[in-house]
């Protein structure tokens, strides 16, 4: 499985900016698509994913300025980030996996990530 992510860059705060990813190499049609972030000297965190049957988790940072979103046609999965602050400052990471029945999602593959930094 390969995972490619485009869209990162710089931006002003208060701006908006969204993010792609395109996976190949699937095999199977049940999976979850993600993004988790790393900022400078933080561990890397989730940010928001989506079941292949559409329920949708976000981070409490992001919620309600954020949003996920597939086509499942294209295997691919986009993040549209509204209302950008210095905090979200960070490589995003497009990823891959599986959801237990907790709702627990482990990712088990990663794309290289791309920066996106937030500042005036």
């Amino acid at each position: 499985v390969q995972l490619v992510e485009s869209g990162g860059g710089l931006v002003q705060p208060g701006e908006s900016l969204r993010l792609s990813c395109a996976a190949s190499g699937i095999k199977s049609a049940i999976f979850t698509m993600g993004w988790y972030r790393q900022a400078p000297g933080q561990q890397r965190e989730l940010v928001a994913y989506m079941m292949s049957i559409g329920r949708i988790k976000y981070s409490d940072s992001v919620l309600g300025r954020f949003i996920i979103a597939r086509d499942n046609t294209k295997n691919t999965v986009s993040l549209e980030m509204n209302s950008l602050k210095p905090e979200d400052t960070a490589v995003y990471y497009c990823n891959l996996g599986t959801t237990d029945t907790t709702g627990k999602y482990s990712p088990a593959y990663w794309g290289q990530g791309t920066q996106v930094t937030v500042s005036s």
